[in-house]
């Protein structure tokens, strides 16, 4: 079967050995759910080790209308056998090359600096599919030191909207502002390939209204630097203004 493939190569790219446990942390974010009102994104920790949701937010049956009971007994096999089967193949090589990309790329000790994102389309409980966004900060890591404990965050978006199946790397830097470690399009490419990472933390900021005196601020790198950038990046992609780039991605931008 198709799920079996799936469950297969998941925890082969999780493969751990050490036994997680939850700590003072995680039940802080528990407590803080209580309190949260509803929205369009809710947010579970789960277990790469075990496939299972440790804990999911109240949120999650506003946005899917899936009781949140019958997800977390059912655990992430359920949570695949709803994801778009034309999104399943970019979904796994995503998750293969962002632990590839951790483990060969990122030095241990700066691995809980990272955050991940990715995406795919889901069949939620009226059998309609809409976008989902995920993005996952590693709580606790095994002996290998691969991820196992994780705090994701699901951002549900109209399914009218195109988005191409995405991943993403991010590091927290000394200015506490997210760079762009490792960025890949598995469906069509949603920028040029010819754009550095560097460029598109650059754009990032700029879809956020950012002035290029702001961006070097935050990414430490000097005005006339962050401006060479912009002019490098009009001219890859082959337009005149930011204005015309900023509109060309706005869908996009929890993407870039």
């Amino acid at each position: 079967m198709l799920l079996n493939h799936i469950e297969k190569t998941y925890s082969e790219i999780f493969k751990s050995y050490s036994s997680p446990k939850l700590d003072e942390h995680i039940n802080k974010i528990i407590e803080l759910d209580f309190y949260l009102p509803h929205s369009s994104t809710f947010f579970c920790i789960t277990n790469t080790q075990t496939l299972a949701f440790e804990y999911i937010s109240k949120n999650m049956f506003t946005c899917i209308g899936i009781a949140n009971d019958l997800i977390k007994e059912k655990g992430m096999r359920y949570f695949w056998s709803r994801i778009h089967p034309d999104d399943l193949n970019g979904w796994l090589t995503a998750m293969d090359n962002l632990m590839k990309f951790t483990l060969s790329e990122i030095a241990e000790n700066d691995r809980h600096k990272l955050s991940y994102t990715w995406n795919y389309r889901f069949k939620i409980a009226n059998e309609n599919y809409v976008n989902i966004i995920q993005n996952t900060t590693p709580l606790q890591y095994d002996s290998e030191h691969k991820p196992i404990i994780g705090l994701a965050h699901y951002t549900v978006v109209s399914s009218e909207i195109k988005m191409d199946v995405c991943a993403s790397a991010k590091i927290l830097n000394d200015n506490s502002e997210y760079e762009t470690k490792y960025f890949n399009n598995f469906s069509q490419k949603l920028l040029s390939t010819g754009i550095t990472n560097r460029e598109r933390d650059i754009i990032r900021l700029l879809v956020l209204k950012y002035s290029s005196k702001d961006i070097a601020v935050k990414l430490n790198i000097s005005f006339n630097t962050v401006n060479t950038h912009r002019r490098n990046i009009l001219k890859k992609l082959n337009i005149s203004t930011t204005g015309e780039l900023v509109g060309m991605l706005k869908i996009n931008k929890l993407l870039i």
